[in-house]
This record gives structure tokens, C-alpha cells and sequence, in this order.
């Protein structure tokens, strides 16, 4: 019951209805209707309705809306219009309350957590590069413009309160399915907050796009943003090669967001296909759900099929090489759980005699009533070894069968019929849910779509965006359905929060076993360790606030990678749980190129590493490695990366393992780079790290190689000692290359490879006092032993004044004063008659990577040139030195022999 007063007065049973209204100006009328049918204005103040209440301390927004604002107060007039003052002292605006709703707000932009996130924005500020400056300012910006809305997955996160939803049905799969995708799916509906473990070459995009699909079929919007922009852009183009790219609104950036308004896409004006009924979409998904498992279990037994095969062939070899004795025990028709049972048996019993209690145990466990053939030691290892080869037949004869099995069940359920009837009939019905109820395209601008974003939402209800910019890409207030974080093991917590605080639901697309951002260190504790911005990736921080409470599926079934790449990346790093569905035609996939022994690391180069590559492909023919999918070449320091792009073919794709991360080729080379002298654990550490690994290997589709040192990692026991480990038993022998490079100057260190023996007893001491010196002039001497070069010869230490005039006029003053401060030559090569100084062969060890020495160098090269003298430096790092030098003295070779 509502009663009405005017003035004073009670109007109540004089009038027929009642209302608020905006009166001319700013103020607000109440008007009557009476049974007379007139209707009177009388100002609000005046007037009196009761019941009113006063709402304070929530937001309002609109029915259907996506925006909510904070307000200062709002008077309720009998349970039908709200009156609310946005700011105190402003104007006040009358709704309707069927028209509204009014949204919880928290405190939660001053707790303890909250508060943090806004410290390490602000303080990132202070520690940001100069370029890097106006982003930190603009992520703090958004940071103060979130709302504290109680619906949103910040609040959620903040709380560590996950909201749980019923279980939902009538799901599409328009971008096709498998079985873990399937759960996926069906997963992120059922709570506010879920994660999507996608390993790499899992499909997480195709499982990103299906989730898309089944939000716009239940009229929600969604954003999907990332830490950087390629992951998002995959996602967008993949929509469009669907036709569905129409719905997609590409803000984020400034650039971006005037690229997209200067060129919208058309919304699609012709009527879609006729698409099938939903129980019939339902229908054939429910019988695909039973072949979906049968799909796996191919995949699954075809690999154990392999694993098999290849170490039957290993005990075969074995067994072969080493003459033993094999008894036949088919007759006897054991399982192959029996058969490894005796083989305990067997074991048990080892050299013993077969008593009456054994005799009893073989009978009634593996009906073998005659022991005869297991009464003596050497009967009993016969026998082991024919079960050995048993199991295997047996095992193996077992698999295949129900390999059989599962293809027929698939073969009879028409299972790639009913895949391509699910996604062709998902995508009409989404394409025909989309054409009734997206509106056609409003005048949006970039200047104007935030005034209109409830439209502009209805018209683009995907907004992509990186997470650095999402808030400044909405409306102040906005809170979407749903926000999607792919690439979330890399993306960091501040500004991922920026993304979180404006949505309702939040889905993590991400991989804790890949490697993660690389946050500023700042030394400000965290309230709780969860929320640790130094730590922890959002995609850790999230596992464990919720610690085991949110709806978690790992995607399985694996497409990218040959099965034995990614065989070594299912065993070491996600307990076998993934299921490689691509096939193993009898390709080389694998390789391991070990360098010689010696300290060839220096810095973060390894240049050895390098050498030694280019010898393996110029071994193999560079036509093995040209594939239209192209090549990489990655490790763990950038260093590496800049000396590669130098020596390696133009057609290497060249980067740290971090930044390839998310990106894929053919084949991909790793270099490990450290050597044995670089032992420190920290540096070990670094590039032996699970996620390292894991990523370097996980980006090969077709071939990987991996470069490293001999014995580098060994001591380490850790992935790359286990990664040689599995190439060195699963590679052919022809793709197993040790120290295919050799050079001289691995006589330098203490480890050497035994070819170079013999030069390491001819090297004499009175050479010089450094024994690269020794090296090089015991190089000369054989090198000008040949016939043609025994007119040359050579003379260590000769200063540079004794070679070049300090009067040559091209000479610049600090090089007259180089030349003075007695600077010499390492070797000088004469003519024998005539001791015409020819050229020049310098000896740069490490220490000429100094800034200092490598100024010195410069000075000899420029002062050398100047004088019409060729010089060859040989770096101690760098091999083929012989076959270098002999090239340099062959061009004052005379061609006639001395004899």
C-alpha cells in the first residue's frame, strides 16, 4: 500500500495512479493522475510518499545494462521509482525501479590486497625505463578506475571466494572437439572462476573459440585479452576466417582502437543457412561424446604400440649381441601380467634348487606342471629370456588387438561423419542465433561508443584487447559476462587485475609448465604469498588462491608435434597425461649434436656450439633442412641469439626461448650454450629449468636438435641430462653427431679430445709463454712444411714499428703513438729471400673481448691496412683454425717445389 501526500494533504484515495517526472529544469515533479482524469505537478519536495527507503553505498545500473556507476544516494518511493543523486549537491535523475538494478559494492579498494596491487603500480612507475613510463602511468590510471563491484572476478580473487553455478546444457562446438576440450567447455560454465591447462599444440585457441560460441549463444558478451597481442590476434583471425570476425571490436591500444573504427566490418546482410534443430545438435553430440574416449584410446595405444616395438628391438639387438640362450614358452600361453610374474618367480628362486613348495606355486599360479626346464641356474636364465621376448609378443599382440578394436567402434559409430555434422551444424545455428538478434551496425566512433556502449556491445559483443589497456578500451563502470586470459602463465598479475575488475566471470587459458613473465623486482611484501606479484604469473597466483577449488581440465590430446618430440615433454613434465595425436611415419626427428670437450662458453656465447652446427649441416646437405614451415634456432641468452643471426643461414628464425614462446616451426635447434667450466649453479639452473625445456623442445613440429657440451648438464641430473638421455636411446645412430668439430685450441683446456694428442706433444715451449701462442706457430710449421709454402716462413713477436713506417702520412696520431709504446705482432709470414713481410697472424684469447683490448685491436687492424699488409686473426673460441691459416698463407704460395 503506497499513500500520497501534496503539501501536506492525502491525496491518496483521490487519485488513480502516480508518478515521477522530470519537471521543467533540474528539478523533479510528482504527478497525480485523479479520477477525474486530470493530472497535477506538484515539486517532489513538496510532496510525501509512503513507504520511501534510502539506499546507500551500491551501485546502479540499468536493466540489460553492462555499466555500473557509484551514487551518493537513492530514495526509493513506494517500491516503484528511485530517485538518485549521483554526487552530492548535483542533480538528481527518477527511474523507474523495474528499469534498474542496484549491484553490491565492497570495500575492497582498501584492503590489504587491493591496496598492494595499487602500490606495485605505483611503484613500477618510478622503476620503468623512459619509454616504458607512459605505460606504467596508464595501467595505474585503470588500476584507480576500477569499481568495487561485488560481482566482479576481482572481487572474487581478492576474497579468494569462487561463485558456483548449475551445471547448464544445450552446448555447440562450432570450431570442432575432442574430449578434454569437450569438458573444457562444459567446465567454464559452471563457476566464476575456471582454468584451462593447455599444454602446448593442445588447441587452446579452437577451445577459446568454442567457449565464444556458447557465451553469444546464451546473449552474453565477453573479452578476450592477453599479454600480448599475437595470442589475441590468433584469436580474432581465426574467428574471421569463420565469417565471424564482424563481432569482434580490436580496441585496446589508441592505434588499435582508431584502426578499428576507421574500418568496421560489415555485419553479414544475407539470411545464413538453415540450421538444424538444437535436440538434434544435442543428439549427435551425446553419441560423439562415446566415441570421443574411443578416439583417444587409438591415439593412446598406438603410441604404447610404438614404445613396444622399439624396446623389443632393444632386447632383440641385445640378446643378439650377446649369444644367450632362449627358451620357448609359448606353450605355456601366459598373459603378459603372468609372464612378468615368473620372471619374478624365476628371480626368486635364482640359483636354488626347485622344492616341493615351488612346484606347488608353479602349478597353481602358471600351469606348468614338468620343471625340468627350470631346475638348474642356467635353464631358469634361458627361460627369463624367452619370457622377456614373450612379454613383449604377447603385450604387444594384446595392444594391437584392442587398437583393432576401438578403430572398428569408431569405424561403426561413424565418428568423422558425426564431427563434421556437430561443428557444420553448430556453426549454422550459431551463425542463425547471431543474424536475429545482433542488431545492424550503429554509428559508432571512436569518440562517441563509450556514450553508446550498451549498443555498441549488442553490435560488437567480443572486445579484444590486451590486458595492459582493457578498461581504457570500455566504458568507466563497465562490467562484461565474461573476460577470457589467454597466455596467462605469462601474464602478470598487475595489470592482469585490470582485466579481472571488469567482468563478472573469468576464465585462465594457460600453461604452468611453460615459462613465465619476467616481473620487476621491487622487494614489497605481499599480504599474502598468493598474491605476490614478484612470485607469481596471475595463472599461479590464481591456482593458488583457490587452491584446488576452481574447475580445472587440462587439455590432452596433443596435435602439434611428431610423437616423439613431445613424447619426451609427456614424460618428463605432465605425467603422461597428454595424448599425441599426430602420426609417426618412420621420420628422423630427433638429434643431438654434442661439441668436443674444452671451455667454449664465453659470457653467454658459445660460439663452438655454432661451428660445430654449420659442420653438421654442411655433413648432412642443407637440403635436409629446408622445409617450407621453416627453421629456428633458440637459447636460453641473447647473446647467442645476435652471434647466430651472424654465422647461421638468413633463413633461421632467431630467438631467446622466451620471446619464441607461442610460436612454432618445423624444426627448431637448441643451443644450450654453457660448458663445463661455466658451473655456477645459478647459471645451470637457468637453462636447465623445467619450463626452459619445455618450451625449446615443445616449438619443433617436425625435427628438434639439440646443441650442448660434453658432460655439461650430466652432474646437474636434471631435463637436459634426461633429454639427451632419451635422443641418444630413440634417435638413429645417424642422428647422434659427437664433436664433429675439433680445433687446436682445445689443447687449451684441461679436457681434450684424444685426436689432439699428438699436436699437444709436439708444442715447445720456447715458442712462447701462452700455449694458444704454441698452438698457432706449430700450426705454421706444418702448414709451411708443404712443398709449396716451404719458400714462407715465420717469425713470432715483431713489433709493428719494425714493419710499418711511423711516416706512412695515412697514420693518425694515436696510431703513431700505438705504434711507439712497442706494440708487436703475434706471427709475421716472410718471403725466405727477399724477407718481405707478407702478413699478419694475430692470437685474440679472451681477454680481447675487453673493451680496452679490443680498442688495441682496432688500432693494429686500421695501422696494418693502411699498409697494405693482410692480418688473420684466430680467436681461441673458433675452430677450423687450421684449415683457416692454411687458406691465409696459400696466397704466397709459390706452386713449385723446393726439392
Amino acid at each position: 500500500m503506497v499513500s500520497i501526500y501534496v503539501r501536506g494533504e492525502d491525496k491518496t484515495r483521490q487519485i488513480t495512479d502516480w508518478e515521477i517526472k522530470t519537471a521543467n529544469g533540474d528539478g523533479l515533479s510528482l504527478v497525480c493522475h485523479f479520477l477525474s482524469g486530470k493530472k497535477f505537478f506538484s515539486p517532489l519536495e513538496d510532496c510525501k510518499v509512503v513507504p520511501t527507503r534510502e539506499v546507500k553505498g551500491q551501485l546502479l545500473r540499468k536493466k540489460g545494462s553492462s555499466v555500473a556507476a557509484p551514487f551518493e544516494t537513492a530514495a526509493i518511493y513506494g517500491e516503484k521509482y528511485a530517485v538518485i543523486q549521483y554526487s552530492a549537491g548535483r542533480k538528481k535523475y527518477a527511474y523507474k525501479l523495474g528499469d534498474i538494478e542496484f549491484v553490491t559494492a565492497t570495500q575492497m579498494k582498501d584492503e590489504p590486497v587491493f591496496r598492494y596491487f595499487h602500490s606495485v603500480a605505483n611503484a613500477r612507475i618510478d622503476h620503468a625505463e623512459p619509454e616504458e613510463r607512459p605505460i606504467a602511468e596508464n595501467v595505474l590510471r585503470q588500476v584507480d578506475a576500477i569499481i568495487a563491484s561485488a560481482d566482479t572476478a576481482l572481487n572474487a580473487y581478492c576474497t579468494g571466494q569462487n561463485g558456483r553455478y548449475e551445471q547448464t546444457a544445450g552446448f555447440i562446438f562450432p570450431f570442432g572437439i575432442n574430449e578434454s576440450q569437450l569438458q573444457a567447455v562444459e567446465q567454464a560454465f559452471t563457476s566464476q572462476i575456471s582454468l584451462i591447462e593447455g599444454p602446448p599444440g593442445t588447441g587452446k585457441t579452437q577451445t577459446i573459440l568454442n567457449i565464444v560460441a556458447n557465451i553469444l549463444m546464451r546473449g552474453k558478451n565477453v573479452a578476450v585479452v592477453s599479454n600480448n597481442n599475437s595470442a589475441v590476434a590468433n584469436v580474432c583471425e581465426k574467428l574471421g576466417k569463420s565469417g565471424l570476425d564482424y563481432l569482434v571490436a580490436t580496441l585496446g591500444s589508441r592505434e588499435n582502437r582508431e584502426a578499428f573504427f576507421a574500418n568496421p566490418r560489415p555485419r553479414p546482410s544475407t539470411e545464413p543457412d538453415a540450421a538444424p534443430s538444437m535436440e538434434r545438435i544435442q543428439f549427435v553430440l551425446q553419441q560423439l561424446k562415446v566415441l570421443l574416449s574411443a578416439r583417444n584410446a587409438v591415439a593412446q595405444l598406438q603410441i604404447e604400440i610404438d614404445e613396444l616395438e622399439v624396446e623389443q628391438r632393444y632386447l632383440q639387438q641385445w640378446q643378439q649381441d650377446n649369444g644367450v640362450q632362449i627358451a620357448n614358452l609359448d606353450k605355456y600361453k601366459l598373459s603378459p601380467q603372468k609372464t612378468t610374474d615368473l620372471m619374478a618367480y624365476l628371480t626368486h628362486l635364482a640359483g636354488g634348487r626347485v622344492r616341493i613348495k615351488d612346484r606347488i606355486e608353479l602349478l597353481f599360479n602358471f600351469r606348468i606342471l614338468r620343471t625340468r626346464p627350470f631346475d638348474n641356474w642356467e635353464k631358469r636364465k634361458s627361460a627369463f629370456y624367452g619370457l622377456q621376448l614373450h612379454y613383449y609378443d604377447k603385450a604387444l599382440q594384446e595392444k594391437r588387438a584392442a587398437l583393432a578394436s576401438h578403430q572398428q567402434a569408431l569405424h561403426m559409430g561413424n565418428y568423422q561423419a558425426l564431427l563434421d555434422e556437430l561443428t557444420s551444424a553448430s556453426m549454422k545455428c550459431l551463425k542463425q542465433h547471431l543474424h536475429q538478434h545482433v542488431p545492424n551496425p550503429g554509428a559508432f566512433t571512436a569518440e562517441n561508443y563509450r556514450d553508446l556502449f550498451d549498443g555498441f556491445l549488442k553490435r560488437y559483443p567480443i572486445i579484444s584487447s590486451s590486458t595492459h589497456s582493457i578498461i581504457n578500451s570500455l566504458k568507466r563502470g563497465t562490467v562484461l559476462d565474461y573476460v577470457i586470459i589467454d597466455e596467462a602463465s605469462q601474464q602478470d598479475i598487475v595489470p592482469g587485475v585490470l582485466a579481472l575488475g571488469c567482468a563478472k566471470n573469468l576464465i585462465i587459458v594457460g600453461d604452468r609448465k611453460q615459462l613465465a613473465h619476467i616481473p620487476a623486482k621491487l622487494d614489497m611484501p605481499a599480504p599474502k604469498d598468493h598474491y605476490d606479484c614478484e612470485k607469481h604469473s596471475l595463472l599461479d597466483s590464481c591456482v593458488s588462491v583457490f587452491n584446488g577449488v576452481i574447475p580445472t581440465t587440462l587439455l590432452k590430446e596433443h596435435y602439434r608435434c611428431h610423437p616423439r618430440i613431445i613424447q619426451f615433454c609427456n614424460q618428463q613434465f605432465y605425467d603422461n597425461q597428454l595424448v599425441p595425436m599426430t602420426q609417426d611415419s618412420g621420420e628422423k626427428p630427433l638429434s643431438l649434436l654434442v661439441t668436443a670437450k674444452g671451455n667454449h662458453a664465453r659470457e653467454n656465447t658459445n660460439q663452438r656450439e655454432l661451428d660445430s652446427l654449420l659442420a653438421m649441416f654442411e655433413g648432412q646437405g642443407e637440403s635436409v633442412w629446408e622445409d617450407a614451415g621453416g627453421r629456428g634456432f633458440i637459447a636460453p641468452y641473447k647473446d647467442q641469439v645476435a652471434l647466430s643471426r651472424k654465422l647461421l643461414p638468413a633463413d633461421f628464425v632467431n630467438e631467446t626461448v622466451h620471446k619464441f614462446q607461442g610460436r612454432e616451426c618445423d624444426e627448431i635447434v637448441f643451443s644450450t650454450v654453457l660448458d663445463k667450466k661455466s658451473n655456477a649453479q645459478d647459471r645451470l639452473d637457468f637453462v636447465d629449468d623445467a619450463r626452459m625445456v619445455n618450451v625449446a623442445i615443445s616449438r619443433a613440429k617436425h625435427r628438434f636438435t639439440l646443441v650442448t657440451g660434453d658432460d655439461v648438464f650430466t652432474k646437474n641430473k636434471g631435463h637436459i641430462a634426461a633429454l639427451v638421455r632419451y635422443i641418444e636411446y630413440y634417435a638413429e645412430k645417424g642422428q647422434l653427431h659427437r664433436a664433429p668439430l675439433i680445433s687446436a685450441f682445445d689443447l687449451l683446456y684441461t679436457e681434450y679430445d684424444q685426436s689432439l694428442e699428438r699436436l699437444n706433444t709436439r708444442l715447445r715451449r720456447e715458442d712462447s709463454e701462452f700455449k694458444s701462442e704454441q698452438i698457432v706457430a706449430q700450426i705454421l710449421r706444418d702448414t709451411l712444411d708443404q712443398e709449396t709454402c716451404r719458400g714462407l716462413k715465420f717469425q713470432p713477436q715483431i713489433e709493428l714499428n719494425q714493419l710499418v713506417s711511423t711516416n706512412n702520412t695515412n697514420l693518425t696520431p694515436r696510431e703513431r703513438e700505438f705504434m711507439r709504446n712497442a706494440a708487436s705482432c703475434d706471427f709475421v709470414l716472410y718471403y725466405k729471400v727477399g724477407k718481405t713481410p707478407l702478413g699478419v697472424i694475430e692470437v685474440d684469447g679472451g681477454s680481447h673481448d675487453t673493451p680496452e683490448q679490443a680498442e688495441r685491436d682496432a688500432l693494429k687492424d686500421s695501422i696494418l691496412n693502411k699498409s697494405g699488409i693482410p692480418l688473420l686473426r684466430l680467436r681461441t673460441v673458433e675452430s677450423l683454425n687450421e684449415e683457416r691459416v692454411a687458406a691465409f698463407v696459400s696466397q704466397w704460395a709459390t706452386g713449385v717445389s723446393m726439392a
